[in-house]
């Protein structure tokens, strides 16, 4: 009832408000308004979008302080890390720097051992050539010159230098010896071993004890007589005996006991300059 009440009330208003203004009006009123409830429409979809993009640019700018941020620690570690890189290639240069300095010395080194060496190695050649052609082909059979190793090695045979079991020197060898003799004051930067061999043999007479005694008392006679009968300056020799202890052939044929008993004349190169060059050799201790 009170529904149909206010159905009628709104209806005679509307009667009473169609009777009051014309229809002409009405529809610019109606259109006026339907104008502005767009306008309204549009502006509440723009503040809709407005308020979207002020969301997003937010988010925007959170993002972009927090990389911010991170570039600004990234920066901080590469300033670090390039201080520490500065500092170690200050280092690094005075490291290498010190690394050339002693690579030149040792190279410095090296070039005067490499220059000693072909000295030596020169001098040897010519001192074989001298002795092999001084001698004559009868000696030579008696008498093996070798290098080995920068040393020269005069092997001469015991039945050439002494008579069996002796140990004096025979007047067949003093000829040889003399040409010997001569090639080494020749050299007077050589120092000179004279060294006795013997085979196994054990000797039997009674003023020599044994091998020991016969190889260094023949050693010992070779010595004396290139000092006193051909003036080889003694400061320069020495005698040495090594009995039966060091073969070059084996003691178990009457050949291969021949070629032990030997002495052998051993021609090396003083070593004052070699050790003057290890004194010399520069200081690879690292004290960084």
């Amino acid at each position: 009832m009170r529904l149909t009440t206010i159905a009628c009330a709104v209806a005679v208003a509307a009667l009473t408000l169609t009777g009051c203004v014309s229809k002409k009006k009405y529809t610019a009123l109606n259109d006026q308004y339907e104008a502005m409830k767009s306008q309204y429409n549009e502006q509440q979809m723009q503040l809709t979008r407005s308020q979207t993009g002020n969301q997003s640019l937010q988010a925007m700018l959170d993002d972009a302080r927090k990389q911010n941020a991170e570039l600004k620690q990234a920066y901080a570690a590469l300033q670090t890390s390039l201080d520490h890189s500065i500092a170690q290639n200050a280092q690094g240069n005075v490291n290498i720097s010190k690394l050339v300095d002693e690579i030149n010395a040792s190279n410095k080194y090296i070039k005067e051992l490499v220059a000693a060496k072909s000295k030596s190695d020169s001098l040897n050649m010519v001192l074989t050539n001298n002795l092999t052609r001084s001698l004559s082909r009868d000696e030579l059979q008696d008498v093996d010159i070798k290098v080995l190793k920068g040393v020269v090695y005069i092997s001469l045979a015991d039945n050439m230098l002494f008579r069996s079991g002796s140990y004096e020197v025979s007047d067949r060898a003093m000829q040889t010896l003399s040409k010997i003799a001569k090639i080494i004051k020749d050299y007077k930067d050589y120092d000179v071993l004279v060294e006795g061999n013997t085979d196994n043999v054990p000797i039997s007479r009674t003023n020599i004890r044994n091998n020991w005694d016969l190889s260094a008392l023949r050693a010992s006679s070779v010595v004396q007589v290139l000092q006193n009968d051909f003036g080889v300056n003694p400061s320069r020799l020495s005698a040495a005996g090594r009995g039966e202890y060091n073969p070059i052939a084996t003691n178990a044929t009457d050949a291969g006991r021949e070629r032990n008993r030997r002495t052998e004349i051993i021609i090396t190169p003083k070593l004052d300059q070699f050790l003057d060059l290890i004194d010399h050799a520069p200081d690879t201790n690292d004290n960084r």
